[in-house]
């Protein structure tokens, strides 16, 4: 199954995912009241207090806002199934949605020469590590959506 053609019912980012017409986007939450946006969606708003949230569709794409690498294999309670010699560095970043929230996310590339702040970027899934069954795990991930 390619883990774009629709959300795996195990995956353990699927309540920050929706797919529509033009594929997966990330589910967010607005405040009734002050219209404060959140990622992940939230039941209350920390800005005016108000319990009555609206979800809403952040969308796929954004812009990189920064970004690092991650060279060294995360602590617990990450767990990707991998181990220290077979970890592979990666790309971590903000990625700023139309609506102004920036957004935590794994990068596709870990690459400094394919990577600027500033430029657009795409929503996918990744795989990222395996169960100790062998189960594949797939995350949210943020890639180039187009030439430098």
């Amino acid at each position: 199954m390619n883990p774009l053609d629709q959300i795996p019912a195990d995956l353990s980012v699927a309540h920050l995912l929706s797919q529509d017409a033009d594929g997966l986007v990330l589910r967010g939450s607005r405040c009734g009241r002050c219209g404060e946006v959140y990622f992940p969606p939230v039941d209350s708003c920390t800005a005016c207090c108000n319990g009555e949230m609206e979800p809403l569709h952040l969308g796929a794409e954004g812009n990189l806002w920064s970004w690092t690498v991650q060279a060294f294999m995360p602590k617990s309670p990450f767990n990707s199934g991998e181990t220290e010699a077979d970890f592979s560095p990666y790309g971590v970043g903000y990625v700023e949605m139309p609506c102004g929230v920036k957004v935590e996310s794994r990068l596709t590339s870990a690459d400094p020469a394919g990577l600027r702040i500033g430029m657009p970027m795409k929503l996918e899934l990744v795989r990222y590590g395996q169960r100790a069954d062998g189960t594949p795990l797939y995350t949210y991930a943020f890639g180039p959506a187009g030439e430098l």
